[in-house]
């Protein structure tokens, strides 16, 4: 028996109509340094039209052609966003701190025909263009500055707001759009061997932004307006841009603007509700509050999501007692779209089972379904106690990457033999769902035959009043096969030496896992997307670039 349901597209285009035209009023501002500059909805959606009728029109973006973005979070970005996806290309965010090697690789294997891009960011640009393919025919430059860096392309140079000015509104929408096709493109950070390619389809973009406005999620509406910290081209920005499109929730774009005092000033003067950024983030602005006492207002901020990488408890305690700012855990990644998690505890706990909930990664939606692997194959209980490796499957969920002959590649390693994505992830699973991670497969510890979990250690250094960042991972040990090297990142003027930290320490964690490798550094390498990147650590160690202090039982 065949349902008797309309069997309407779920297309990025729909929510492009919809909130151009329900949602006009909303905003999306863009901070220029000083003050925010604002578009509606309705005005958005017009630019939108306009960008995708010279992208055809102009530049011969006629089918699924890959058009490329290098730019900031901005009201530009916005409309390619938009534009891109529902004109029938495919929108692929490229990661402005990536490496130049592996941001050329990216462009060559997507086979990008046209770039938008920053003004600010051509001097990254422009050493590229000596080494990209031939099928980036157009650049399109965003914002006034010199061109001149982008002399030696033999392709199309142009500048935005002259190739929509005069252009059609009304939306050249394609004649059929299958919702399964790819609507825009992202890469992995390539951590480990080259980047790889997830590609996005309609209708798992389209699933993804209903989720993000569940209440179970990030439950926005057209009452809020949400700072997306996180980068446009890190997973979409969480799914961010579409869902506010979606529900009508005002966008305050940072563009370039990340550091800790524009960010404060911008919370102060247009009122945020919401944001959500990585932890590094959260730890600046943390910091610059509480130097400046009284200098800001954040009064409007009820709540941020922090994912990327687990979120110290002792930042959510910070955020909440001092600033009144729930702080919400989630979790993902570039095969989920990203959001995987999120963290909000069931209802009529007491405050103590309530925090312990918080510091989970959170539960998994219906449309998410989750297994533990153990080392030997076999899937464990969820029990919160069984630890193993997270595998997911679900509809916006990455069945393959992206191949250079714009097809799926193989499978690989990454996918189970029955279609699951291994996540690499190592953790829990309780059995109403919520997902505790302890570490990444690669960064456990593996000390004589038992784990230590990396992040626990990290966790528990970062509560300490004089860490303001700590990164731990394993190093070579003869007697014990690996033992955990921490680094630390003290906070300026402080006098707290390393005993007293692995004092600290032994007061919170068993003794066998207290690491003996100790290092004051300036400051933790991050990846390309913020989090702490460990095997640069790793080599530093092993090519003996550390200063290492031994510190032992009684030291």
């Amino acid at each position: 028996m065949l349902s008797t349901m309309q069997d309407v597209p779920l297309t990025i285009g729909r929510i492009l109509a919809h909130g151009a035209t329900f949602h006009g009023r909303s905003t999306v501002a863009t901070w220029n340094g000083e003050k925010a500059v604002a578009s509606s909805f309705a005005e958005v959606g017009a630019r939108a039209a306009q960008l995708a009728n010279a992208l055809r029109d102009e530049l011969g973006v006629t089918g699924d052609q890959r058009v490329a973005t290098l730019m900031w979070n901005n009201t530009e970005h916005q409309e390619a966003y938009l534009a891109v996806p529902s004109m029938g290309a495919v929108l692929h965010t490229l990661n402005l701190r990536l490496p130049p090697q592996q941001l050329a690789f990216i462009i060559n294997h997507a086979a990008d025909h046209t770039i938008i891009a920053n003004c600010t960011v051509l001097p990254l640009l422009a050493p590229l263009l000596p080494q990209l393919n031939p099928t980036l025919r157009h650049i399109v430059v965003v914002g006034e500055g010199d061109l001149a860096p982008l002399d030696g392309f033999s392709g199309g140079v142009h500048r935005y707001e002259e190739l929509i000015a005069g252009r059609s509104t009304d939306f050249p929408h394609p004649a059929e759009l299958d919702e399964r096709t790819a609507g825009a493109l992202c890469y992995t950070s390539g951590t480990t061997g080259d980047p790889k390619g997830v590609a996005y389809s309609h209708r798992s973009m389209y699933l993804h932004s209903m989720q993000v406005l569940s209440a179970e999620s990030f439950g926005l509406t057209s009452a809020d307006k949400v700072l997306p910290v996180v980068p446009m081209f890190h997973v979409n920005a969480w799914g961010i841009p579409y869902a506010a499109f979606m529900a009508g929730t005002s966008l305050l774009m940072p563009d370039r603007f990340l550091q800790p005092q524009p960010l404060a000033a911008m919370i102060t003067a247009e009122h945020p509700t919401f944001s959500a950024a990585v932890p590094t983030i959260w730890t600046g602005l943390l910091d610059e509050l509480d130097a400046h006492p009284g200098t800001y207002d954040t009064s409007s901020m009820s709540r941020v999501v922090i994912g990327g990488s687990a979120c110290p408890p002792a930042l959510m305690k910070a955020f909440e007692d001092r600033y009144g700012i729930n702080v919400i855990h989630a979790w993902g990644m570039t095969e989920t779209s990203p959001l995987g998690s999120v963290s909000h505890p069931p209802a009529g706990l007491g405050p103590e089972e309530t925090w312990r909930y918080r510091l989970t990664q959170g539960r998994f939606p219906a449309s998410v379904e989750p297994r533990l692997i153990g080392p030997d194959g076999t899937a464990l209980p969820h029990d919160g106690e069984s630890a193993g490796e997270l595998e997911v499957r679900g509809p916006w969920i990455a069945a393959a990457y992206f191949g250079g002959d714009g097809r799926p590649a193989e499978q690989g390693e990454k996918f189970s033999e029955d279609g699951w994505l291994r996540t690499g992830d190592v953790g829990t699973i309780s059995s109403d769902g919520f997902l505790t991670l302890t570490d990444r497969a690669k960064d456990v510890i593996k000390s004589g035959g038992e784990w230590i979990s990396s992040v626990e250690l990290e966790n528990q250094l970062m509560a300490h009043p004089d860490v303001l960042e700590a990164a731990v991972v394993a190093v070579p040990d003869e007697k014990w096969g690996e033992r955990p090297l921490a680094t630390v990142v003290l906070r300026p003027g402080t006098g707290t030496g390393l005993a007293e930290l692995r004092a600290f320490l032994a007061e919170r964690v068993a003794h066998w896992q207290l690491p003996e490798r100790w290092s004051i550094v300036e400051s933790v390498p991050k990846t390309s997307v913020g989090k702490f990147d460990k095997k640069v650590i790793r080599k530093s160690y092993a090519e003996g670039e550390l200063d290492v202090t031994t510190l032992r039982k009684g030291e």
